[in-house]
């Protein structure tokens, strides 16, 4: 079997037939995050919560039950059955080396990660290698795992030289693998200079080519891979066998969309036009595009109510609708997600699981409290922020509320700082103390509750996936 590669604005394979990736981010999984699995705040803060509270054998005995049942061969065939053909797998540097003992590969390190890769392989599916997070957060968002909202990779060295350090570890340990195709080598960058970023990508092309020349590189944008201003324009000769990634979610697909979708022919345009506007860099240059994000959130009827049938045939019309657009470019794309507790997913916990039946009391307060800030519905908690809003506008001077990332608003920011840290990091003890006087033999049973046999499927999604699928 060959590797994949680029060849101008394509993917290939060795004989150079074209290959146009479609799949889904295995997010959650080796990178945990909030509003995937249920818990508030960071991964890193329950884990050391849990280990207070339960004891650190019994919690890293749950974490490695919950890796095992999360994704494994019955998660890869339902995938395939699909027609998909390429998974994204969201993985955490703290896997690979911990922060007290940092540039020395944990032995148990690339164990589940192996165990994936080799299951989609098996089932004839690609994957990449997605770097969720990066020592000291490569942005503000609750997905680096650094419980902070200042991204400090950008402003320590050695953050920066821990990375290429992992990334050629990584390569060299999978540079035989054709089934893999290819490394994104990081998720969502925010640099607030840009040219940091650039300096980082040369460093960690000039790491990994020497031990693997075969894979295909992918690189995110800048400001959560949505701008490549910063990027040189000889990128084509300066980095060979790269792809470039987008992250192309829509207004339309979240609860603060500006209006319900109607499938206008004004709305597809505009999703289209973001859309063009992200991959425009690339364009000109004639170089090859990745979505490597991107899709709706769907209403879940405990909290959305009789409007929820409303609003998802609204949410998978947008899904449609950006199939549509993507079918004409013949662009390779990973929708987010393949699997959660019920807001994205393409298969997602039933509520009759053990996990959901012990934590449906508390996902209804984190809901209510709007602590996570992923696709947030505020409406039980926005007059209480209201004031702290106000207070900005009138007391800051217009010329100084534009900070960086341009794209978090003065609300976004105070949501964040306010709700998704300080409130979630009360939650984090609640959510230890929901697993507190379990046996080895009952926290099983609750990990166990992430298998694909106890998960329920997204019928309109995995209908949109399969559809658009049978096209190629």
């Amino acid at each position: 079997m060959s590797f994949l590669k680029v060849s101008g604005t394509a993917i290939v394979d060795g004989q150079g037939n074209e290959v146009v990736l479609r799949g889904a981010g295995l997010g959650g999984w080796m990178t945990m995050e909030n509003f995937i699995t249920g818990y508030p705040g960071c991964e890193f803060q329950i884990r050391d919560a849990l280990a207070e509270t339960i004891g650190k054998e019994k919690s890293e005995y749950f974490f490695d039950k919950f890796l095992e049942y999360f994704f494994a061969e019955d998660d890869a065939k339902f995938f395939k059955s699909l027609g998909l053909n390429c998974i994204r797998i969201a993985v955490s540097y703290r896997h690979f080396e911990d922060d007290t003992n940092p540039r020395v590969l944990k032995k148990d390190g690339f164990r589940h990660l192996d165990r994936a890769i080799e299951a989609c392989a098996k089932h004839g599916i690609y994957t990449i290698i997605d770097m969720h997070t990066a020592p000291g957060g490569q942005n503000g968002g609750w997905h680096c795992d650094s419980a902070c909202h200042i991204a400090d990779f950008w402003r320590h060295k050695d953050f920066q030289d821990r990375f290429v350090w992992l990334w050629t570890e990584v390569a060299r340990h999978y540079a035989t693998n054709p089934w893999i195709a290819g490394y994104n080598l990081m998720n969502e960058p925010a640099d607030p200079k840009g040219a940091g970023l650039i300096q980082v990508y040369d460093r960690l092309y000039a790491a990994i080519r020497p031990v693997d020349p075969h894979h295909i590189i992918f690189l995110d944008g800048n400001t959560y891979a949505i701008d490549f201003s910063a990027f040189p324009d000889n990128a084509k000769e300066r980095w060979s066998n790269n792809a470039y990634a987008i992250h192309d979610y829509a207004i339309y697909g979240f609860p603060k969309t500006p209006e319900p979708y109607r499938r206008s022919p004004e709305q597809i345009q505009k999703l289209e036009d973001v859309y063009k506007r992200k991959r425009a860099w690339m364009d000109e240059r004639g170089l090859c595009v990745w979505n490597g994000e991107w899709g709706p959130v769907y209403a879940r009827r405990e909290y959305d109510g009789d409007q929820t049938d409303d609003i998802n045939e609204g949410r998978y019309n947008v899904l449609k609708d950006q199939l549509e657009i993507y079918h004409k470019d013949r662009l390779s794309w990973s929708i987010w997600l393949c699997k959660d507790i019920g807001y994205q997913g393409m298969v997602y916990v039933s509520k009759e699981t053990p996990y959901m039946k012990r934590f449906e009391k508390f996902l209804a307060r984190k809901f209510r409290l709007a602590v996570d800030a992923w696709g947030t519905n505020d409406q039980h908690v926005k007059h209480i922020y209201q004031p702290i809003l106000e207070l900005v506008e009138r007391e800051i001077p217009e010329a100084n509320k534009h900070l960086y990332p341009p794209i978090w608003s003065v609300e976004n920011r105070v949501a964040r700082l306010s709700r998704t840290m300080l409130v979630a990091e009360f939650m984090v003890q609640e959510w230890a103390d929901t697993l507190k006087g379990l046996s080895e033999k009952e926290l099983d049973e609750v990990a166990a509750s992430f298998k694909f046999e106890n998960c329920m499927k997204r019928e309109g999604l995995n209908k949109a996936l399969t559809d658009h699928a049978s096209l190629y």
